[in-house]
């Protein structure tokens, strides 16, 4: 999540899983007018982010707090990330 509140994460590719989790994710965001931004960016982008995560079916939706021990939000996970986290979780019935 960059300062402003923009979720970015890359474009669906060969290298990015078209997984369930994600496509779930990107919709409550969405759906709480988050603005998501789809494109390439760098590991110093990231580095650089108000609040990071990744998603996975096992793992869900997993904060991120530091990237090549450079630390994302001050190294604390960030409400957005809970928030969507959350969200999921009720969402699959996992609360």
């Amino acid at each position: 999540m960059l300062e402003d509140g923009t979720l970015v994460t890359r474009q669906l590719s060969n290298d990015i899983l078209h997984g369930i989790t994600r496509r779930a994710v990107m919709r409550f965001a969405r759906e709480r007018q988050i603005k998501v931004e789809e494109r390439p960016f760098t590991v110093e982008e990231a580095q650089g982010a108000k609040e990071a995560f990744v998603t996975s079916a096992s793992a869900f939706v997993m904060p991120v707090v530091s990237i090549d021990d450079a630390p994302i939000g001050g190294g604390k996970v960030g409400e957005t990330v809970k928030g969507l986290r959350k969200i999921y979780l009720e969402e699959a019935g996992k609360l």
